[in-house]
């Protein structure tokens, strides 16, 4: 049979079919409306959140927080501030995190380190090789004596990374999980937060810092406009149905 009278011969839907999929057809228009508004908000949001993380960072340091400040400090809040230490550093108990960096994979030197105010802080003092890993190798580098770091204040990274956790026990690090390596270290006193250091260059040049990478994925925009595409695409539907309905009934007997 031709297609035209295939067509031809179709009868127009029941009334509570036309009502189920009116109302299916509202619904995910206004979800889909629902989701792109969101979007758009979570958009503000994240460049709001940028230009204050940007703020921080370029902001003249200030005095890293101290223990009447710890319980206050959010990731929101505090992440990314420009922060500068006065005291010495315990390089006998400095710990490797592994690394991933644009100078190739290794190790973060994370050393603590005493404040002339009488807390610890963790110290992300930069990156070393493979080859670098034991201390012996960079000697020079191992600062003796007060001196001052200036740095980012980072939030602990607790558990471990992707699928992959912090083993104390065999001292194996996949993340700067801050109060899991104070404990492992008999470490007292120790900030909720470490702080990376900057690119100030360490003596022997080892370990490398000013490493810390500074991004905030911003696909909201993306993400808004797929979902009102959606929400359009969707209304189009609706339209070409009730096209199809009304042509049905008109042709009807």
């Amino acid at each position: 049979m031709p297609a035209r009278l295939k067509d031809d011969a179709r009868s127009p839907r029941s009334p509570l079919t036309l009502a189920v999929l009116g109302l299916v057809i509202l619904t995910l228009i206004v979800g889909f409306l629902a989701l792109g508004v969101w979007q758009v908000e979570r958009r503000a949001w994240k460049l709001d959140l940028i230009r204050q993380v940007d703020a921080r960072v370029h902001a003249p340091a200030t005095a890293a927080p101290g223990p009447v400040q710890w319980p206050s400090i959010t990731r929101r809040g505090d992440r990314y501030r420009h922060v500068v230490l006065h005291g010495v550093y315990d390089h006998d108990r400095e710990t490797l995190t592994q690394a991933v960096t644009d100078l190739g994979p290794g190790f973060w030197v994370m050393t603590p380190f005493r404040t002339d105010d009488g807390f610890t802080v963790l110290i992300n003092r930069g990156y070393v090789s493979t080859e670098r890993r034991a201390p012996a190798t960079r000697a020079a580098g191992q600062i003796r004596g007060a001196t001052i770091v200036q740095g980012l204040l980072r939030i602990t990274e607790p558990k471990g990374g992707f699928l992959r956790a912090n083993d104390p026990a065999a001292d194996r690090w996949r993340s700067r999980d801050v109060q899991a390596i104070a404990l492992r270290r008999g470490l007292t006193d120790t900030a909720p937060y470490f702080v990376d250091a900057d690119a100030t260059a360490n003596p022997g040049g080892w370990p490398v810092g000013g490493l810390t990478v500074i991004r905030f994925p911003n696909s909201h925009l993306v993400y808004a406009l797929t979902w009102f595409g959606m929400a359009l695409l969707t209304a189009v539907g609706g339209l070409l149905l009730a096209r199809d309905e009304r042509r049905l009934r008109k042709g009807r007997p």
